[in-house]
């Protein structure tokens, strides 16, 4: 159920509501629980960007992730404790029509493409039309160019992805998973603008009703994730929150 700012209830092991804002076992409250979806083509890395922001962990035999998984990463945001927790969709085409259902309830997507292979970047507006079809229309989007330690592969120019960016009003950011380059930032500039999204909403009195998300799958808590400063290579909005 999403709460009055938007953000989604935690649910008891019962699968009854839990309150926002319990203790986990660390003792560490969470105020939100934030829903992402990573998309893109397969073998662009996302399970490794998302493997690198939740575990700060890469894997060198990475096999094609099958169906949709999830992992969950817990931060401050603008002073309140974040659940970030980020759905891992399959690029093959075949898993699409299944994976089409995760994107409900999403507040927030990083769309991968592999700098080093032109035809995932164009897909990327395939991606974001099939985004926009099945998720809510406020959903923040960040363009992600990820493998950029690989630059003398590099097929797509920054110059191209920066104004597909602008065109379609997304955050962009390079990446790699490898080195971990950019991949905090990238995730906290999300989750920042998530915050502010769903805050306005609540101010303007949209309370949406939604369905109870059951928190299970493997669990990764920060604790005391401090605030970091972040320098996005190119930032398209500014939050006014």
């Amino acid at each position: 159920m999403t709460t009055g700012d938007g953000g989604i209830k935690a649910t008891s092991e019962n699968g009854l509501p839990a309150v926002v804002g319990r203790y986990n076992g660390d003792d560490q409250k969470i105020d939100y629980v934030y829903k992402v979806v990573v998309i893109g083509d397969s073998a662009v890395g996302k399970t490794q960007v998302l493997s690198r922001f939740t575990r700060n962990d890469f894997c060198f035999d990475s096999k094609s992730t099958i169906g949709v998984e999830f992992q969950t990463r817990t931060l401050t945001v603008k002073s309140k404790v974040v659940k970030a927790q980020i759905w891992d969709t399959a690029g093959q085409e075949r898993y699409r029509a299944v994976t089409s259902a995760y994107y409900r309830g999403a507040l927030g997507a990083l769309l991968v493409y592999d700098i080093t292979k032109r035809e995932s970047f164009d897909h990327v507006a395939r991606w974001v039309e099939e985004l926009r079809s099945h998720a809510d229309n406020s959903i923040v989007i960040a363009l992600i160019g990820n493998k950029v330690d690989l630059e003398d592969k590099r097929a797509v120019p920054t110059e191209d992805a920066v104004e597909f960016a602008e065109n379609e009003g997304l955050y962009f950011f390079e990446t790699s998973a490898l080195t971990g380059d950019n991949v905090e930032a990238a995730f906290f500039k999300l989750l920042e603008e998530i915050y502010c999204v769903v805050s306005k909403k609540s101010l303007n009195g949209d309370d949406r009703n939604g369905d109870f998300v059951t928190l299970s799958g493997s669990k990764i808590d920060v604790d005391g994730a401090p605030d970091l400063e972040i320098s996005e290579m190119k930032k398209l909005s500014t939050c006014s929150c």
